[in-house]
């Protein structure tokens, strides 16, 4: 299985965003994009079941037409950490599982492109976090990095955690999610500095059905693959 899974520094800090930026960027350049959101927490019900709006807007990016069930295994109502609102709808969050989804999609494409829920330590369920998860999926972690105060923190800790868990840190990419943020330009340079991994593209504010593909640094992506 070849791919890439997105965590985050923390909840809303641009995971889709920027998951759509990286799907439009590696299609461009060829590659056939499998979307996977194993967990999501937020979602309407449809005629066809629930749906969570970041699954949806991730599988647009990957081209359409893939397999809802596949994609998002583990969808719940409620928007809370998805370990609450799995124990409320009495489901087991089964890693077994979603590695198995993992592997169909996988077989479908070249690559694989998994956005996580919250941070790297967001609880799934009973025993299972986003770390464990990323663990057995076996994939280069690229951390988004919400830019706002206390980024240069969060980015730091989550960094420091990816590493020592054996998962490899293959870069980080910000994601600019306060526009009004005081030496932005600053923050971002430091980052450069602090963190040990290469930065693979900054996402500014965008327009209106902009994908955000030409921010992202297509050579270091794909050495990062």
């Amino acid at each position: 299985m070849k791919g890439l899974f997105l965590t985050g520094t923390d909840t809303d800090c641009g995971k889709t965003r920027v998951a759509v930026a990286l799907a439009h960027a590696l299609r461009a350049a060829g590659y056939r994009v499998a979307p996977f959101k194993p967990v999501a927490a937020g979602a309407e019900r449809r005629s066809a079941g629930l749906r969570n709006a970041d699954a949806e807007t991730l599988i647009a990016a990957c081209g359409g037409g893939w397999d809802y069930g596949l994609v998002n295994p583990y969808c719940f109502a409620p928007p809370v950490s998805p370990h609450l609102a799995a124990a409320e709808a009495g489901e087991v969050v089964d890693a077994t599982v979603l590695r198995g989804a993992a592997e169909q999609l996988a077989a479908q494409a070249d690559l694989l492109l998994v956005e996580g829920a919250g941070g790297w330590l967001a609880p799934l369920g009973s025993g299972i976090n986003i770390e464990d998860l990323a663990l057995a999926l076996g994939l280069p972690v690229v951390l988004v990095v919400g830019l706002r105060l206390g980024c240069l923190n969060h980015a730091q800790l989550s960094a420091d955690r990816i590493r020592r868990s054996g998962a490899g840190l293959a870069g980080w990419i910000g994601s600019m999610v306060d526009p009004g943020m005081a030496r932005c330009e600053e923050n971002i340079a430091t980052l450069r500095d602090l963190l040990p991994a290469p930065c693979l593209g900054i996402l500014p504010p965008l327009a209106p059905g902009e994908s955000g593909a030409r921010h992202v640094v297509i050579e270091r992506l794909e050495t990062a693959l």
